[in-house]
């Protein structure tokens, strides 16, 4: 049939307040115009992250009622291992509270002064850790995954050959190689088995850990399936197993792609740097069995990542980001092409031409849609990933977007229909937006807690 239905019924419902346009002008005011610092309760539709923000399954809730909250040897420990190595076929599995735990754990041992790591795109708290532990992130995303409106099948793959240039100039600086499957930061891209080959096969060259950042892999599994040559029999775990055969370690937020509201793990093969990986998560999350999760929570993560490989489910999940950018288009909205996993992103710069990049398109953008109809999302441009240069002026990313991010199984066709006639709305009126300018901001991860005034 043409139409796509959701592959679940829904058991429980949450109410949505509605608020008017100018209670939310003086909301936005008083939080400094950061989305980040409104209260849930007063936003309709939260497309600010997919992260955590997923509608758990009935088994999942039984698994919260049967987790073992044993502090060593939990039994959910042994299901949560278990499935994970049945997914990845890597040796290690340590868990964590969430991702950047495990990228924190991670790079505190490999990362460090003068050692680089590179990506197809670094997203923010791994760009984060990577730089808090004195590393430099570098990106190598492939030229066609930088164009917006160009249609391309894999935008999110990485420049294997800037890869293997920069690996024989600095190879002596590199301790592992990572690569981000869905590429967030480029608009949900993804990447392609060939692409994923081709890195492990320059890793093993240079003689390179490969680590894949994987919090979406189950989506990039299956625009494998649909996109790639030789995959579309085969099923969604298939791929996946073959997609981390290549890699020798991963970090996961267990919230996206495991459908959970907390979680993470670190999965690697090399023993030692397994060891010393554990020797960190002792101190700073807990024990080796459960890493800062409750045994409950390794349940619903081993019972999610058992969901997430069902076909029907991603056919569904696809679509309807599809779906959303389907309308935007027919309207003339710019945004990213095609539509990638978990998002629709906003072209940010092509919708507000007359706001310059160092004024924040896309947070001109994001804070209208909030004004407009109580929408919140982010900004991915240069508020979130900007430098300053030695005089102060801000260095912009290759994109500014503002990303749309749908948690999974929350919103209905309805839902999306609205935020759809919202964001057209917006789009009409986008001759009047104004830009903004930072009044305060932290030194790491600024987007979270800045503040702003419009100009």
């Amino acid at each position: 049939m043409k139409t796509i239905i959701e592959p679940f019924r829904i058991k429980s419902i949450e109410p949505i307040y509605f608020t008017t346009e100018t209670e939310r002008k003086q909301m936005l005011a008083d939080v400094g115009y950061n989305l980040f610092g409104l209260k849930a309760e007063n936003v309709i539709i939260d497309l600010l992250t997919d992260s955590g923000t997923s509608a758990m399954s009935a088994m999942q809730w039984a698994g919260i009622m049967n987790g073992d909250e044993s502090y060593a040897g939990s039994r959910s420990f042994y299901r949560f291992e278990e499935t994970i190595k049945k997914i990845t076929g890597l040796t290690h599995i340590i868990p964590t509270h969430q991702g950047r735990a495990a990228e924190k754990i991670l790079f505190s041992i490999v990362g460090g002064e003068g050692e680089i790591i590179p990506n197809n795109t670094h997203f923010d708290t791994t760009r984060a850790n990577i730089e808090f532990s004195g590393a430099e992130a570098v990106d190598f995303l492939n030229e066609n995954g930088k164009k917006p409106d160009f249609i391309a099948d894999f935008k999110g793959n990485m420049d294997v050959e800037k890869l293997r240039t920069f690996l024989n100039e600095k190879a002596e600086k590199v301790p592992l190689v990572m690569l981000t499957i869905t590429n967030n930061s480029g608009g949900g891209q993804p990447v392609s088995m060939e692409n994923i080959r081709q890195v492990s096969e320059v890793c093993r060259e240079f003689q390179k850990p490969f680590f894949l950042d994987a919090c979406r892999f189950a989506e990039n599994a299956y625009f494998i399936k649909i996109r790639e040559k030789g995959y579309e029999n085969k099923s969604i775990l298939e791929i996946c197993q073959e997609m981390f055969s290549y890699a020798d370690g991963m970090t996961m937020s267990a919230k996206k792609d495991a459908l959970v509201n907390i979680g993470g793990f670190l999965a690697l093969n090399d023993s030692d740097l397994a060891q010393k990986c554990r020797n960190v998560l002792v101190v700073t999350e807990g024990f080796p069995t459960y890493g800062g999760l409750a045994g409950r929570d390794l349940e619903a993560i081993a019972q999610g990542l058992e969901e997430i490989l069902d076909e029907s489910y991603l056919h569904y999940r696809i679509r309807t980001i599809a779906y959303l950018g389907e309308k935007l288009v027919e309207a003339g909205v710019p945004l990213i092409l095609p539509t990638g996993g978990h998002a629709v992103y906003l072209d940010a710069g092509k919708f507000c031409g007359h706001i310059p990049n160092y004024e924040f398109p896309g947070q001109a953008i994001a804070c209208a849609l909030y004004l407009k109809g109580g929408i919140r999302a982010c900004e991915i441009g240069s508020i979130m990933f900007g430098k300053y240069d030695e005089i102060g002026n801000t260095v912009s990313p290759d994109l500014e977007l503002v990303r749309l991010a749908i948690p999974r199984r929350v919103y209905t066709q309805s839902h999306i229909d609205y935020v759809a006639e919202v964001i057209i709305e917006v789009f009409q009126e986008r001759e009047k937006l104004k830009g903004f300018k930072i009044v305060k901001e932290p030194t790491m991860l600024r987007h979270f807690t800045a503040e702003f005034a419009e100009l």
